[in-house]
């Protein structure tokens, strides 16, 4: 089928070949069809309703568009490249199919407020799965949070070993990040989900339509209340690219770690041999490529966010051509998000946790220094005194190659009068990370809570599916 130019009347010659391509957005706006159809069903349902379309027009532009959703999804129903883009393809084909019910149609509706419409019903739907693949993402933190309550390991600042902690509590940091990104979603589909059709070109329509109707049926919460803002508005779409480059750059981050972690250096997990890769050259290489890939997908979902900003920094009201530009972008950013959140979780799903090293580590370091130092305050020193004794005590310790658990009683002493046995429980690695007990602390009993609530968090949005 040659998809003729729906604008075509008022010009007296073709397109030339190159225009039509550098036009035309098809190829990427192809993706765009299931939201085109279902929204152009509800609207002739609605132009029925109203009475200003016939039932039997009405009949045949539903069983039509119902067969050419059928034939695109069985692959009977190819797109035409040469149609100007998916909403001008679907109601050519249509009109094709059908005849003159057709071309009724696009009544009381322009292509601003179709795309408008086909936008926010695509970016609506893509962040609820996206918010979907977090929620299972969430979970897998937990359980592998929930097996090493105990497991201990070293709290970095600035990359150097700062204090213990477990790697329950590390992990859990992560699902917070991550729980944040889903109600960022949601509050950002709940400001989008409401209703541009009707807007027309930019000023409605003179036709008695119900845009209400059309909401409901749609699944929106209402309609927009500004025509011109309303096919103008794209603030869904970056509000969106937003939401998904933060949650790429919390991606990024725990992809930072995994690289670190299952280094020879760090040795504290062993990525399983399905999630990692080899060299071409040097055979004893085990390659954290999943991980550097979601750290490098994060810099293209930026691109995204910054591409879509920049685009609409300059435009007039209402609708713009250049406004065709934001499909790439957000489709882009949406599909590699989701991409890597899937694969990271079954990357971390998979993982060996070598207990032993980061327990090891949190031995090194005098990690447990702090302690030292709270087991004078709690003798009665004021804590930068008692912060000054314990610097002076890792000083000695780096000169005589000691370390807080090997000096004896009476090396403390020399120090300070009021060290006593006590001190070796305080400064005992397991005591240091269980006697944190403040809510949102280490101690296992407060990261138990902490993986509590995240099961009730991602349990009640699966209940609500």
């Amino acid at each position: 089928m040659q998809t003729k130019k729906m604008w075509e009347g008022r010009f007296k010659k073709e397109l030339s070949a190159a225009v039509n391509d550098f036009n035309s957005s098809i190829s990427f706006d192809n993706r765009l069809y299931r939201e085109d159809i279902t929204g152009s069903m509800a609207h002739a349902a609605m132009l029925c309703r109203q009475g200003i379309i016939s039932e039997k027009d009405c009949s045949e532009i539903l069983g039509g568009l119902s067969d050419i959703l059928d034939d695109i999804e069985n692959g009977k129903l190819e797109f035409d490249m040469n149609a100007e883009d998916i909403h001008m393809f679907i109601e050519a084909e249509l009109t094709d199919r059908i005849g003159d019910a057709g071309k009724r149609l696009h009544t009381a509706r322009s292509r601003n407020d179709q795309v408008a419409l086909d936008c926010r019903m695509y970016v609506r739907k893509s962040m609820g799965e996206i918010k979907s693949s977090l929620i299972r993402l969430i979970d897998i933190i937990a359980d592998k949070a929930s097996m090493h309550l105990e497991t201990v390991m070293p709290g970095y600042t600035h990359l150097q070993r700062a204090q213990p902690v477990t790697l329950a509590h590390y992990i859990m940091a992560y699902a917070q990040m991550l729980m944040r990104d889903v109600t960022r979603i949601e509050n950002s589909v709940a400001r989008m989900n409401y209703l541009p059709l009707g807007s027309g070109a930019l000023a409605t329509t003179t036709y008695p339509i119900d845009r209400e109707s059309v909401a409901k049926a749609l699944g929106f919460d209402g309609v927009t209340q500004n025509s011109i803002d309303g096919v103008s508005d794209r603030d869904f779409v970056i509000e969106s690219a937003s939401d998904l480059s933060l949650i790429m750059m919390h991606l990024s981050r725990f992809s930072e770690e995994i690289i670190l972690w299952c280094s020879s250096e760090f040795g504290f997990i062993e990525l399983d041999d399905a999630y990692s890769t080899g060299s071409s050259i040097m055979p004893q290489k085990k390659n954290p490529d999943i991980a550097e890939l979601v750290r490098g997908k994060c810099a293209r979902v930026y691109g995204s966010l910054m591409t879509l900003l920049t685009l609409m920094k300059g435009l007039p009201l209402a609708y713009n051509k250049d406004m065709q530009e934001d499909k790439e972008a957000i489709f882009d950013a949406i599909d590699n998000t989701k991409l890597c959140i899937d694969i990271f979780g079954e990357m971390l799903n998979t993982c060996k946790v070598n207990v032993s090293v980061m327990r090891n580590a949190a031995a090194k370091g005098f990690i447990n220094a702090t302690d030292c130092a709270d087991y004078l305050v709690k003798k009665g020193l004021p804590f930068r005194d008692a912060y000054k004794i314990t610097g002076k005590i890792i000083a000695y310790c780096i000169d005589n190659g000691k370390t807080l658990e090997t000096m004896s009683l009476g090396e403390y002493k020399d120090f300070c009068s009021e060290f006593e046995d006590g001190i070796y429980s305080a400064i005992d690695l397991v005591n240091c990370v269980n006697g944190r007990k403040v809510t949102g602390g280490p101690a296992s009993a407060r990261v138990a809570e902490q993986i509590a609530l995240c099961r009730d968090f991602t349990g009640a949005r699966k209940n609500a599916e």
